[in-house]
């Protein structure tokens, strides 16, 4: 009879390493510690034990002994700290390029979405060997998307848009749960994470049905909820223009500066008079209980792929010349410079100007 009673899930990721290692170290300090505790405690146990005849004695303290027991433990500390954030860091910030995924936490299931328009529900396939990042949100209440086997946890929260990424390396089928309590059906929010070679992941996604990318869903709902009567790139519309604008600063009418991220234009869509933007008036309509999560989701899409980025201009102006933070400046001297030389260019040439003393010169 042979017992499966792994110590450690499946390591399926290319982080999953690197969280096993230290995850083992911390074991194995903790062990080493409690045993050597123990093992002082039953000792000095034994030997000062209570005898017939001894007399207690005062001992004094060791200022050796309290700088090694005091530096050791410091040391080891540090050493998990830092590893510990090294680990933090990688996880918290994507590679470039990665594949992107929005998925949505409902009760009690996960629905996801591919760039090409696939959808899926309790099921994400991904390729190996290829970064994928996941933008999660919930619909309801907090949820967390945990797969063991990549030693990826990331809470999902409502009204706000969180990611984690991994990089599957196995092909195979892995577990994803929900580690969050969400409702009486928790334990069934549960789902699979396929992971495919990459041609069988390309395959999969030409079989699958979908009725156009996901940007070219977003701008159908784009041109049906009327937006593009006021997000024109001409002088003439009434908001900013969106051209390029995902990914960089944006100057608000506050003199704030915030990033045109995802978060940011899902708040705009659904509370547009949180953060106008500078040179355009509050005159937008909220589209909250109008617009669906998953159509804010490939309008996202659509805007970031409305036209490459180019420079950083702090002033979203929807007028073909833009006005950049470093103009302004310039602009208001030489605007003070005519108005100072214009009452002397009206004055007609041979005639004195009026005198408004009324007085003799």
């Amino acid at each position: 009879m042979q017992l499966n009673f792994p110590i450690f899930p499946e390591q399926a990721s290319s982080m999953a390493g690197q969280v096993d290692a230290l995850y083992l170290f911390l074991v194995l300090i903790t062990t080493f510690f409690s045993l050597l505790i123990a093992i002082l405690i039953l000792y000095f146990a034994i030997k000062y034990r209570r005898t017939p005849g001894r007399q207690a004695e005062q001992i004094h303290g060791s200022t050796l002994l309290e700088i090694v027991w005091t530096v050791i433990p410091l040391g080891i500390s540090m050493v998990i700290f830092v590893w510990g954030a090294v680990i933090y860091y990688h996880m918290e910030r994507p590679p470039a390029n990665p594949l992107e995924i929005y998925g949505v936490g409902k009760q009690w299931m996960w629905k996801f979405q591919h760039p090409g328009g696939q959808r899926e529900i309790n099921t994400l396939h991904v390729p190996t060997g290829r970064d994928v990042k996941v933008t999660l949100i919930s619909q309801d209440v907090i949820h967390s998307f945990f797969v063991p086997a990549f030693r990826v946890k990331q809470d999902v929260l409502p009204n706000r848009y969180v990611f984690t990424w991994f990089k599957a390396t196995q092909p195979g089928t892995y577990h994803l749960f929900c580690s969050q309590y969400c409702g009486t059906k928790h334990s069934g929010m549960v789902g699979q994470v396929v992971v495919m070679t990459p041609e069988d992941y390309a395959s999969w996604l030409a079989s699958g049905k979908a009725e156009g990318s996901l940007a070219s869903l977003g701008e159908k709902a784009f041109q049906q909820y009327g937006c593009t009567t006021c997000h024109r790139p001409d002088s003439g519309a009434r908001g900013p223009n969106l051209e390029g604008v995902y990914g960089r600063p944006i100057r608000l009418t506050d003199n704030r500066v915030v990033l045109a991220d995802d978060n940011y234009i899902r708040e705009s869509i659904l509370e547009p008079n949180a953060k106008v933007v500078s040179g355009f008036q509050s005159i937008m309509p909220t589209f909250r209980g109008v617009v669906s999560e998953d159509e804010i989701i490939a309008i996202t899409e659509y805007i970031k792929h409305l036209s490459p980025q180019q420079a950083n201009p702090l002033n979203n102006r929807s007028t073909p010349t833009e006005i950049r933070d470093s103009e302004v400046p310039n602009i208001q001297q030489q605007n003070k410079q005519q108005n100072q030389q214009q009452p002397a260019q009206q004055t007609p040439q041979g005639k004195r100007p009026a005198n408004p003393s009324g007085k003799k010169p």
